[in-house]
């Protein structure tokens, strides 16, 4: 794997010369936007990047876009990976350890959930302080490469808390409804049960999704501060279980993706 991402950074650094980015951005289902506030330098295709993997979602643009965003360089993912699309849990992680061998010192991630707390609303925000994972792989399995991270990563605080205190501090100050809680991820791609709402919410969750923990898990391997946060898109709590479509879902995301991206642009500013 050590000598894939050396050759596929290489591959990249010839092709944005001396830009070194310093925070990397894994932008979810209906949040592109934030790629708008970006001073773009540099766009590359996953497609023409060697052993990357090609998003095979239609709503996922897949392109990496180098730039400046509140002043810092950044390198921002048009488009993530999922388990449900049949790639490897490595696969779908490859591309955070590249973005660390490219300099990045942060990694922020967002993504469209679904909330399993009443007291959490469609549209809302949910800065992730923690996270249940149901997933059935896990990115690490397998032999460890100790230049990679250690065989036995440490997880007690696998989300930045200072981040997490700064992101719902510009919240307030803009008047964003901003919760924090614990996401659960699991496979998908089909959307959850009444019942399996019901115990993913006893088991300790507050939102659901299907994406953002192995990529956490890799960062953590690789010692990356990790701030992740989420656009709460449907409501998995009420008594009569509605059914939710993909437009609907991006469609929340989209609307409620300004109040994210003045909250990520905040706080990558005064990282």
């Amino acid at each position: 794997m050590l000598e894939s991402i050396e050759s596929t950074v290489q591959y990249i650094k010839n092709r944005i010369g001396d830009f070194e980015p310093e925070i990397g951005i894994i932008l979810g289902t209906g949040l592109g936007g934030l790629v708008k506030e970006i001073e773009v330098e540099k766009q590359l295709l996953y497609s023409n990047i060697p052993d990357f993997p090609i998003s095979t979602l239609e709503f996922h643009s897949g392109k990496l876009i180098f730039g400046t965003l509140g002043g810092v360089k950044v390198v921002a993912m048009q488009g993530r990976l999922h388990y449900y699309e049949g790639y490897s849990m490595q696969q779908i992680t490859f591309p955070v350890r590249v973005l660390k061998y490219l300099g990045i010192k942060t990694l922020y991630v967002s993504n469209a959930s679904g909330s399993l707390n009443p007291a959490f609303k469609k549209g809302d925000l949910m800065v992730i302080a923690d996270h249940i994972n149901l997933q059935p792989q896990n990115p690490l399995v397998g032999r460890n490469n100790n230049d990679l991270g250690p065989r036995f990563p440490d997880m007690s605080q696998p989300y930045q808390r200072s981040l997490i205190d700064k992101a719902l501090t510009i919240a307030k100050a803009n008047n964003i409804t901003c919760h924090k809680g614990v996401y659960v991820a699991v496979t998908g791609p089909n959307l959850e049960t009444k019942a399996e709402y019901n115990y993913l919410r006893i088991i300790g969750g507050d939102a659901v999704g299907m994406s953002t923990v192995p990529e956490v898990i890799v960062a953590n391997h690789m010692s990356l501060p990790v701030f992740a946060i989420s656009v709460l898109t449907d409501e998995g709590f009420t008594e009569e279980l509605q059914p939710v479509s993909l437009e609907e879902i991006i469609r929340v995301a989209e609307e409620a993706e300004p109040k994210l991206t003045l909250i990520l642009k905040e706080l990558i500013a005064g990282n």
